[in-house]
């Protein structure tokens, strides 16, 4: 330890403080690439049931989102976009999923945020 620490002797506090929460970022960053890529549908359930949702409506609402290809997106998040589309709360938007509303728009829904954020970028860009 003598050894190891003789390069943080120096630093003010606030520079340790700095250091810190940049070795701390460093460190969470990989880890919250791999949280916001990976996930399942067990992961998506427990969110869903965390949000206040039914045990078995929420088995119904993820196995129909992983029947679209959009796990990736987030159950939560297709919750979301439902109730922004049709100005709804977010209860409402899973309950209108759980009687079979909104299903075949959901697609369009993530193709139009898709369309933003290329048209974002390619204004970034310019």
């Amino acid at each position: 330890f003598t050894e190891r620490h003789k390069h943080l002797i120096p630093l003010s506090d606030e520079e340790l403080k700095k250091r810190f929460w940049d070795l701390t970022s460093e460190a969470i960053t990989p880890l919250v690439e791999i949280a916001r890529t990976h996930t399942s549908p067990s992961i998506e359930r427990s969110v869903l049931l965390r949000m206040g949702f039914a045990s078995p409506d929420v088995g119904a609402i993820v196995e129909r989102i992983v029947e679209l290809g959009l796990l990736g997106k987030g159950a939560g998040h297709v919750i979301l976009k439902v109730a922004q589309a049709y100005n709804l709360d977010i209860h409402s938007a899973g309950q209108a999923l759980i009687e079979r509303r909104y299903w075949d728009q959901i697609p369009g829904l993530f193709e139009r945020e898709k369309k933003k954020e290329e048209v974002s970028q390619h204004e970034s860009k310019a």
